[in-house]
């Protein structure tokens, strides 16, 4: 039984990996906000583990794991999580970038530094669910996309640094996908969101599942992902 730590199971991606794994019996452990969250997480997954830490304060990630109790191994740290705040740059406020870069790369970096020594000795995977914005940006994402820049630059380094570790590392870079965050970007954005448009989470599921579960001799290192229709 393989042992997956994810971010980002309350809706969308996250929601349609966490229950695919579990529901193919595998160990699934949630990462969330708070003890409420965490309670919520528990009645919704049953038998899924909950770990508590705030991705918006990541300074006190470290101190919160250290209060409970952490897997010995991790076959797959899955970074789904994610958090968009639209605006042109003579706009936005260093509270927005703030909230973005925390979140979207800070709060990952440290997972990931803090989860590291659990990875090695599952040899396991690390997958960052990026953005077609930290592909290309556009106006309006300023903020958002140099979170997911600077994402894939972590992803980038990281794989060279645990490549002899035997760690794995992919980036997925889906297009725009019918989830809560899609229609809060179009609220943002002041246009009608219609969810038929979109990539379907769990579309974008079957193609992170198909990362982490390739034989040990391939690895996936970027994987971008776009509408269909």
């Amino acid at each position: 039984m393989a042992t997956h730590l994810i971010t980002g199971a309350g809706s969308g991606i996250g929601a349609a990996v966490a229950r695919r794994l579990q529901e193919r019996g595998d160990d699934v452990v949630l990462l969330a906000r708070d003890a409420g969250r965490a309670k919520e997480f528990a009645e919704r997954y049953p038998g899924a583990r909950t770990l508590v830490g705030d991705l918006g304060n990541p300074d006190r990630l470290s101190w919160a794991f250290g209060q409970q109790a952490m897997p010995e191994r991790i076959d797959t740290l899955l970074h789904i999580a994610g958090v968009v705040e639209l605006g042109e740059v003579g706009e936005l406020t260093p509270k927005a970038w703030h909230f973005q870069i925390d979140a979207n790369l800070i709060a990952p970096a440290e997972i990931t530094r803090l989860l590291l020594p659990q990875l090695r000795v599952a040899q396991g995977h690390v997958l960052f669910v990026n953005s077609g914005a930290g592909l290309d940006a556009h106006a309006g994402w300023s903020a958002y996309a140099a979170s997911k820049h600077g994402l894939k630059a972590l992803a980038d380094s990281l794989r060279h640094e645990e490549h002899g570790n035997g760690v794995r590392v992919t980036s997925v870079y889906p297009g725009r996908t019918a989830s809560p965050m899609q229609a809060k970007v179009h609220q943002q954005e002041g246009k009608e969101y219609d969810a038929e448009r979109w990539i379907d989470p769990e579309s974008v599921a079957t193609t992170i599942l198909m990362a982490i579960d390739l034989p040990r001799d391939a690895e996936v290192n970027d994987l971008t992902v776009r509408p269909g229709r």
